[in-house]
């Protein structure tokens, strides 16, 4: 039946539509067919469909790729080619359309200033990373958003001449400074430190010393590190006198989809705009999808169990709305994992979520991700953090088919979708680090955090002397293209809220404060369909 089968896909794909197919795309689908059970004499038709469907494709070529052969197998399962009946979105299997992303799995992909785009690396990232790495991962976060501020409508100049062409904004560069006294200019560049400890703005060219006496801060959070607009007045003694300062403009998914769409950033293949907008009446239909995402979930505290059970419990009951994941983030210890007997009190307490999870095989048609916090084995201060080591994992991923350990940060692809997951307290780090702000009544914290990361396109816009990241990981931190939400668990308070049509939320501690007592075990609940997430809460009383 093989020998038949794979004479039938030669037969369309090679002698009529003249293409050729490498093993893995022929053993692809071979396995399509087989997995569906298409019987023998509707071979050719489907395999008819499957062809014209991936020569429409934007990346189709005579030789076959697997990405693109998959697109076009979606599509027709999708119904939103011309050739097939449009399908029932709710009966699409939107399991196959679900993913988790690892941040040590993502393709490098470097920003090119000279063609003002996206690249595909050279070599694999290494952790330890080379000299080089060191100030190339800067220049690119600044040349991404310094594209995004020429795209912006006040800094661009009309094409046509006349009285506007001379009210659009203009940046000057550093070295351009000199000589110019008494002037006022618009500057791009990073906050930093000179080797005296004083404030100053780089921007590739050069470093100016800034003078903050004057200063007026936009809304955001000001940290070293941060990419920031500032105008101010260049003096006699060389440094400029700020006198506004602000975050640079963000710019909207759609827009960057648009322009980048032809980029892989997560390696499941690229997806262009149009494609993207196809699969939004499925998403809009499967109302039912959910994802649980809970965040210091502290398995050593006596009571994190008896409430992790009473959440299965009603989940398993709900036949048709048990969520699509569980997303557990760390910390996974209140203790931590080192000192005197951690070791062992971190592997009981993950035996007792293993023997719990057991309990509920209704569940197990969920994915359960766990995504490590900053005292989970092995803490390391550096940016991304690897995945839980599977001497913690091994018994729980046998015993629970669709549990994943994956690397803080980690992102879920959901059709066209994707949710960034990130576990650290952030909000923290960057109040001891602020070196501007506005003044403490008119500062909303939790809009400033959000606006301050999506602005900055980062999951870390503070130094490395001060958040140490893998320099040739630093890709895997970006927020660019802007996901379509973000999840900032942090030990500060819960908070959900939409910037630039991106939802940011904290789910919260679940263990809160209370819970010793009694009190109330809280998480969030994120539904694709709206896009938006809403609180959840048990009390064990």
């Amino acid at each position: 039946m093989v020998s038949l089968m794979r004479a039938a896909i030669v037969k369309v794909f090679s002698t009529k539509y003249s293409l050729t197919l490498p093993a893995a795309a022929l053993n692809y689908i071979e396995q399509v067919l087989i997995e569906n059970e298409i019987p023998e004499d509707e071979w050719i038709v489907g395999l008819e469909f499957w062809a014209k469907e991936y020569l429409k494709g934007e990346e189709s070529s005579s030789l076959v790729s697997l990405p693109a052969l998959k697109k076009a197998y979606e599509s027709l399962q999708l119904g939103t080619t011309d050739d097939v009946a449009t399908a029932d979105p709710s009966e699409v299997n939107v399991e196959s359309y679900f993913s988790v992303v690892d941040a040590f799995d993502m393709p490098p992909v470097h920003f090119d200033a000279v063609r003002g785009g996206f690249v595909p690396g050279r070599w694999k990232p290494s952790v330890a990373g080379q000299a080089s790495s060191r100030s190339a991962f800067l220049r690119e976060r600044w040349g991404i958003i310094k594209e995004i501020i020429l795209r912006n409508e006040n800094f661009t100049p009309p094409a046509l001449g006349g009285h506007d062409r001379a009210n659009y904004l203009k940046l000057t560069s550093i070295r351009n400074l000199l000589g110019r006294a008494g002037q006022l200019f618009l500057l791009f560049g990073m906050l930093s430190r000179d080797p005296e400890g004083k404030l100053c703005l780089e921007d590739g060219e050069g470093r100016v010393v800034l003078d903050m006496q004057d200063a007026v801060p936009g809304e955001g959070l000001f940290t070293e590190g941060c990419m920031v607009l500032i105008e101010g007045e260049y003096t006699l003694e060389e440094t400029i006198r700020v006198l506004a300062m602000g975050h640079p403009p963000s710019e909207k998914r759609d827009v960057a989809r648009g322009l980048h769409g032809h980029v892989d950033f997560l390696g499941g293949g690229a997806m262009s705009l149009k494609e993207e907008q196809k699969y939004l009446p499925t998403i809009q239909a499967n109302t039912q999808v959910s994802f649980v995402i809970l965040s210091d979930v502290w398995l050593d505290h006596p009571r994190t169990i008896p409430a992790l059970r009473r959440m299965f419990e009603g989940y398993a009951e709900a036949v048709e709305y048990r969520p699509m994941a569980f997303v557990l983030c760390g910390n996974f210890s209140q203790k931590g994992w080192e000192g005197e007997g951690g070791l062992k009190r971190y592997t009981n307490a993950f035996n007792a979520l293993t023997d719990l999870l057991f309990e509920f095989p209704l569940l197990h048609s969920s994915h359960f991700i766990f995504v490590p916090g900053p005292l989970d084995p092995w803490s390391s201060t550096t940016f991304p953090r690897p995945a839980i080591p599977s001497v913690f994992a091994s018994r729980l991923t046998q015993r629970i088919p669709k549990a994943r350990f994956v690397s803080n940060p980690c992102r879920i692809r959901y059709f066209g979708m994707e949710l960034v997951i990130c576990r650290e307290d952030l909000m923290s780090k960057m109040v001891r680090n602020l070196v501007g702000v506005k003044k403490e009544g008119e500062a909303d914290m939790k809009r400033y955090l959000v606006q301050t990361i999506l602005d900055q396109t980062h999951l870390s816009p503070l130094p490395i002397s001060i958040r140490p990241t893998l320099w040739e990981y630093d890709h895997a931190l970006r927020l660019y293209p802007m996901p379509s939400s973000v999840v900032l668990a942090d030990k500060y308070e819960r908070y959900e809220l939409t910037y630039e049509g991106c939802h940011v939320f904290n789910p919260g501690r679940f263990v809160g404060s209370g819970s010793e007592t009694g009190g109330e075990f809280e998480w969030s609940m994120y539904y694709p369909a709206t896009g938006r997430s809403e609180r959840s809460a048990l009390s064990l009383e």
